[in-house]
């Protein structure tokens, strides 16, 4: 039964994007058939498939082995605040053990960009998912990009492409920033969560984010307009390797490579400013909520921010295939996290979430691996706003709700799917 309910609620939402679109006559049926059918497999081979599982494990042991590198360094500057596995002296809490190791895992993605191998990889995807999608070569492209660079990182880079296409292209790619979760951060998330299902959220978040704009603002690219903008001269292939070198210090914008240790240098302290940013935002964010449900109390004791969105939420986590109860209790934590953050949400759940029942522990898990929450949409509109001009900004700024929209029907497309082969 719980799986007849499963399969619905992806159907449901779906249905959800198809009757709140903005044009339901450009939604490009067969693109959105390839990408459902393509997710399905792809969360089937990872999560059913021994091979797939495999994989997985292997990504997640694979982060888990830097995160305990990491520690070597923050032994050396704090030794009393982690031991060498990072879980002693216990409790550790959450900066040390899930944000310092960010001081590693940062500057080792900007060396992979500066050396040229992760341009390459993120190139060769994107083109390679427009090829079997039939979306638009940009937002395939964008969809690979900000899956390892991040959503106000991968924006930056790609600023000459949102300059020269039109608006409502602009807005697709803002809706499709709500869904993206950073690769450098990961080794985070695999600290506090089952990292398996961390990683196999990822894949499908750039898919259907594609599958989510595609059916919520569907836009028409004409063929001449189908095409990746280039900075510099680099010919036909190499304009996005450049752009996302120069956008991370490894070229400077006379055209000349910038000496390496130099670049570290500039990695190393952006780290270091992500790690206070992440933190401040926890602080605030959780203090926030904390008082606004003080306020709320006030009215009447039960009542609390959870318990509003919960009710809201409800519907949606039970339709994960789940019981009232657990429904209940799932839909709290979604609320949860749209008001906060996913770090919020998994800090409160490390050390329980694995004793949940496999099917729960996936999807939570899944749900939780994405930057949707309402303090996204804040940075992306300011990142757009750096960037664009006013027409276009404004145009951005009042698909808020769609931006929000998209980055909650990604999560829960993406947590249904995954449900559906975990069980």
């Amino acid at each position: 039964m719980y799986l007849v309910v499963n399969i619905i609620g992806v159907i449901v939402y779906l249905a959800i994007a198809w009757a709140l679109s903005k044009n339901r006559s450009k939604i490009k049926w067969r693109s959105v058939g390839i990408m459902v059918v393509l997710n399905l497999v792809i969360a089937w081979l990872l999560t059913s498939f021994a091979g797939g599982r495999a994989v997985v494990k292997g990504a997640a042991d694979g982060f888990n082995w830097l995160v305990q590198v990491a520690y070597k360094g923050i032994n050396f500057a704090l030794p009393n605040w982690v031991g060498a596995t990072g879980t002693h002296p216990a409790p550790v809490n959450f900066i040390t053990s899930a944000l310092l190791p960010i001081l590693l895992i940062v500057p080792l993605f900007d060396i992979l960009t500066y050396i040229g191998v992760l341009p390459w990889i993120i190139k060769w995807i994107g083109r390679g998912l427009s090829f079997i999608t039939g979306q638009p070569k940009f937002e395939s492209f964008f969809a690979v990009e900000m899956m390892f660079l991040g959503n106000t990182e991968a924006l930056a880079v790609s600023k000459l492409q949102l300059t020269t296409m039109k608006a409502e292209r602009d807005v697709t790619l803002a809706m499709m920033s709500m869904s993206c979760v950073t690769a450098s951060i990961l080794g985070a998330y695999t600290q506090m969560v089952p990292g398996q299902f961390v990683l196999t959220a990822v894949p499908l978040n750039c898919i259907n984010a594609l599958i989510v704009t595609n059916m919520l603002n569907p836009v028409e690219v004409d063929p001449e307009d189908d095409t990746i903008a280039k900075i510099g001269n680099v010919g036909d292939e190499g304009g996005e390797s450049e752009a996302a070198a120069e956008e991370t210090g490894a070229v400077e914008s006379n055209g000349k490579r910038q000496p390496f240790f130099s670049f570290l240098g500039d990695s190393i302290l952006g780290a270091g400013t992500l790690v206070l940013i992440i933190t401040a935002n926890v602080i605030a964010f959780v203090a926030l909520a904390g008082l606004i449900d003080k306020l709320l109390g006030l009215i009447w004791k039960p009542l609390s921010l959870e318990s509003i969105l919960g009710v809201i939420m409800f519907i949606p986590a039970w339709l994960m295939g789940l019981n009232v109860h657990t429904a209940w209790d799932f839909s709290q934590l979604m609320g949860l996290k749209l008001v906060t953050n996913e770090f919020v949400v998994m800090g409160e759940i490390t050390g329980k979430i694995n004793h949940f029942a496999p099917h729960y522990r996936a999807i939570l898990t899944v749900f939780l691996t994405s930057f949707a929450n309402f303090g996204t949409t804040g940075m992306i509109i300011g990142a757009f706003k750096g960037m664009v001009g006013k027409e276009k900004n404004d145009m951005i700024s009042s698909n808020v709700g769609y931006m929000l929209l998209s980055g909650i029907l990604v999560s829960l497309l993406s947590a249904g799917m995954v449900g559906l082969f975990v069980w």
